[in-house]
């Protein structure tokens, strides 16, 4: 009898812990269904907007951040979009470009309150800072009762329709800082990330969808490699392989050569951003023309080196030194302000910083090596 009840136990146990698990992977596979979106499947809100969605052309707009655009031409010279990301507490938005920059384009954006109220506006981009993207301004012509924002299952839907033969071929996408939404004045705070496409409304073709590598990215790219990696790296070669002679000489001005050349490039895609550029940053563009001018200086002191055996060698060789130290100093200080005016993710610091780190850690192991040679 004993027996009896304590395998009937058992049983119910299992019984027990089958249901709960068969319950806790279909709850789970639910909130994850409930916070996706994709091409293959429905709009799960077209019942809240005010206009038809059915055969709607759909493409994934930004990967990394999973938003989807839907669009469609409904009527004569009348487009209708639907933009889906998720909800992290901030708000979305789809800006209209002829050019592919943002300062100069229009955009529509939403978010959904803390009580669940959906707010959604156009913004006329004029600039970088909140102030200058003024809301209820802007140059699309937005067909009036048509433009809202609702939220479902974790994710938020902007939906509007605008009056255009064509709407213009640049699409922007941005997203908020996580869990910040925007002031009572409606006022947007600057943007944590964006990403921009084109898109031939005709084909329904998409060129670069979700990519973020512009002139921004490639003007950060090149400064950073070139004067923020390449050319401390030549630093090291000259300063501590002189006993190698004439290896750290070439390998000094081949390095330092390929990082002015680099930099040089990177400061032009910096100078034709123009206005395009991140918000505040006079300090930016001030380090990066000292920074260039450093390296022009250096240039022009391999072009005028003199002999070792001349009485001026010795002022050639504070000046070369103490120019390269100041340039260095400058372009580390910089990368980290360019990171940060960007609003790059964290990652891109801190692999920067396990650079400088590593640089430093040699430098000092190099460093002893030499005083103990010498």
């Amino acid at each position: 009898m004993e027996m009896e009840r304590k395998t009937c136990f058992c049983s119910s146990s299992s019984s027990s812990i089958t249901i709960t698990i068969l319950f806790l992977f279909l709850f789970s596979f639910s909130l994850v269904s409930s916070q996706s979106d994709s091409c293959s499947s429905n709009l799960a809100v077209s019942q809240l907007i005010p206009f038809n969605t059915s055969s709607f052309n759909c493409f994934p707009a930004w990967t990394s951040e999973h938003f989807i655009m839907r669009y469609a031409r409904t009527a004569t010279n009348t487009w209708s979009f639907v933009l889906s990301a998720p909800d992290t507490g901030t708000y979305i938005s789809v800006g209209f470009s002829s050019d592919g920059r943002m300062v100069g384009s229009s955009a529509v954006a939403g978010w959904v309150t803390g009580s669940g109220v959906g707010i959604a506006k156009q913004y006329s981009l004029g600039g970088m800072s909140s102030d200058s993207c003024p809301p209820d301004q802007g140059s699309l012509q937005l067909v009036p009762n048509t433009t809202l924002i609702v939220k479902s299952s974790s994710r938020l839907y902007l939906a509007f329709q605008l009056t255009a033969a064509q709407p213009q071929p640049y699409l922007i996408y941005a997203v908020g800082p996580q869990n910040n939404l925007p002031s009572s004045d409606n006022r947007l705070m600057t943007h944590s990330n964006q990403a921009s496409s084109s898109i031939n409304y005709v084909t329904g073709v998409v060129s670069d969808a979700g990519s973020t590598f512009g002139t921004k990215r490639w003007h950060g790219f090149l400064a950073a490699f070139g004067w923020g990696i390449l050319m401390p790296i030549g630093i090291v070669m000259a300063r501590y392989f002189k006993h190698r002679d004439p290896f750290w000489f070439y390998s000094h001005i081949s390095i330092q050569g390929i990082g002015f050349v680099f930099g040089v490039a990177g400061a032009i895609a910096g100078f034709s951003l123009g206005d395009d550029g991140p918000g505040n940053i006079g300090a930016h563009v001030a380090l990066g023309i000292t920074i260039l001018v450093c390296g022009c200086l250096q240039v022009l002191a391999f072009l005028i080196r003199p002999d070792k055996s001349s009485k001026i060698r010795r002022y050639w060789n504070w000046y070369h030194h103490n120019i390269g130290r100041a340039a260095i100093i400058f372009a580390i200080a910089n990368v980290f302000l360019g990171l940060s005016l960007a609003h790059e993710s964290s990652s891109w610091s801190v692999f920067y910083g396990i650079f400088l780190a590593v640089w430093v850690l040699c430098s000092v192991v190099l460093e002893v090596k030499l005083w103990r040679r010498d």
